[in-house]
């Protein structure tokens, strides 16, 4: 059971984020198991348990991540992102060396040698969200200009631009962008920043996709796949033809065909496409409906949640989550172009998943309720960004513009005093509380001077 230290209203949103991801994750360990068995079975003679056990021992480590970052998941990221996101920029830049970087399927992406390999671009994902929501849970003004948002805009630039250009991986980047436009909109970016930044974001994609000729073919292969059914084609097909004969109610768990040696990468990318053969558009729509309680639960958290930063982090992590299932929903549906990208908690991936179950862990360390991190505004900020003028010096003699030194001002006057003061006669109210007094007895002897005369002439007359 959660700790009962957090906020009442948090701990439905705790519990049901902690019970769809254990979920999904139980779902996934037997996905792989059946995605992956029948090929290695058939080729090598083996148990076909391999990628299951490695699923396992990430899954392990995964969720000892999630549990350290539960519970100091927040503070600790806010005070690493700097180094991490710099961190991240690095180590994606290092897949390409020679000794370091391991190339696969013609891309960069990996780190290391073996069955031990770490994708930087997995961590990039999820930094870029935490620096974004560092940056601008800091500002103190309203975004008016493109240049407010300079140094964010740069980053993402140059992480879009590494993970594109130099790792060749599209599909991560796309994921990456979409997060970050959640955490902007979250932040108030005024809605006329989007067609100069769309602009420029088309432009980079149409030159990304026309620096690789593989790229135009999967393109030309996603319009029109049966010109090339043997080569670019050929996954998106085989693909399509595994949840068509799945059918409605699918041919039963463990009884996919096109896993055993017709569909590549049954237990990564195109794994959705096996759950369709065996359970059917029942078992899509099951998992549609876990990611879409994840989206929501996670967006309720930011709703809920104090302070700035939280917010922002909230909607970076469930962001990521969403684009890259909607992602590679699409992808396997023959929607979008092929991108290597997995689907979340279910295929196999140990550095994806890791990351993921960490990014939760921060999550659930939101529900809990955690203090603010960001600074209390400035005296001399207005509550809508505006900047205020300097504080008037309105002690008595003092010289009129000059800002008030520090110390304890002087005391202010009721606002009830000075309606009182109002009620009684056209005598002017003074900023002072010991004036009060002397406006009312000066008003008292004058009223009585003038009553006495106008007695005298009375009996004079």
């Amino acid at each position: 059971m959660p700790r009962h230290g957090r906020p009442p209203e948090l701990r439905r949103e705790y519990e049901r984020l902690l019970g769809l991801v254990l979920i999904l994750c139980v779902l996934g360990a037997i996905w792989v198991y059946s995605a992956s068995s029948s090929e290695a079975i058939l080729k090598d003679g083996s148990n076909g348990t391999e990628y299951l056990l490695r699923y396992v021992m990430f899954g392990g480590l995964g969720f000892a991540l999630l549990a350290a970052s539960s519970r100091y998941g927040v503070a600790f990221v806010r005070g690493i992102t700097v180094p991490v996101m710099i961190a991240s920029l690095v180590l994606c830049m290092a897949v390409v060396l020679p000794g370091i970087g391991k190339q696969v399927n013609g891309a960069y992406r990996w780190l290391g040698g073996g069955p031990l390999t770490f994708q930087p671009s997995e961590l990039a994902k999820f930094a870029m969200i935490a620096f974004l929501a560092l940056r601008l849970s800091r500002r103190r003004r309203p975004m008016r200009t493109l240049g407010d948002l300079r140094i964010e805009l740069l980053t993402l630039g140059l992480l879009i631009a590494i993970v594109a250009g130099v790792q060749r991986d599209l599909g991560t980047a796309i994921v990456i962008v979409g997060a970050a436009v959640c955490v902007l909109i979250t932040a108030g970016m005024p809605g006329r920043f989007f067609l100069p930044i769309g602009a420029a974001a088309g432009f980079a994609a149409l030159v990304l996709v026309a620096m690789h000729p593989y790229r135009i073919a999967r393109l030309t292969s996603f319009l029109s796949p049966s010109t090339d059914a043997s080569g670019t084609g050929y996954q998106a097909i085989q693909g399509q033809i595994a949840i068509g004969s799945g059918g409605m109610l699918g041919n039963g768990l463990g009884n996919s065909v096109q896993k055993a040696d017709w569909l590549p990468e049954a237990h990564t990318d195109f794994i959705l496409a096996v759950v369709g053969e065996e359970l059917g558009a029942i078992g899509i729509l099951m998992l549609l409906v876990l990611y879409a309680g994840i989206a929501y639960t996670g967006l309720r958290i930011a709703d809920r949640t104090r302070g700035t930063y939280q917010k922002l982090l909230a909607v970076g992590i469930t962001g990521v989550i969403i684009c890259q299932a909607m992602l590679n929903v699409w992808v396997v549906l023959g929607i979008f172009p092929l991108t290597g990208v997995p689907l979340p908690f279910i295929s196999y991936g140990g550095t994806n998943l890791m990351v993921l179950l960490g990014a939760v862990g921060i999550l659930l360390n939101i529900a809990r309720g955690t203090p603010y991190l960001e600074p209390a505004p400035e005296p001399e900020d207005d509550p809508r960004g505006r900047a205020r003028g300097p504080v008037r010096d309105e002690r008595p003699g003092a010289v009129r513009g000059r800002r008030a030194p520090a110390g304890p001002r002087p005391a202010r006057r009721p606002a009830y005093a000075s309606a009182r003061a109002q009620d009684r006669g056209p005598a002017r109210a003074s900023r002072f509380p010991g004036d009060a007094e002397d406006v009312r007895d000066r008003s008292r002897r004058d009223g009585g001077a003038r009553g006495a005369g106008a007695g005298r002439r009375r009996r004079a007359s």
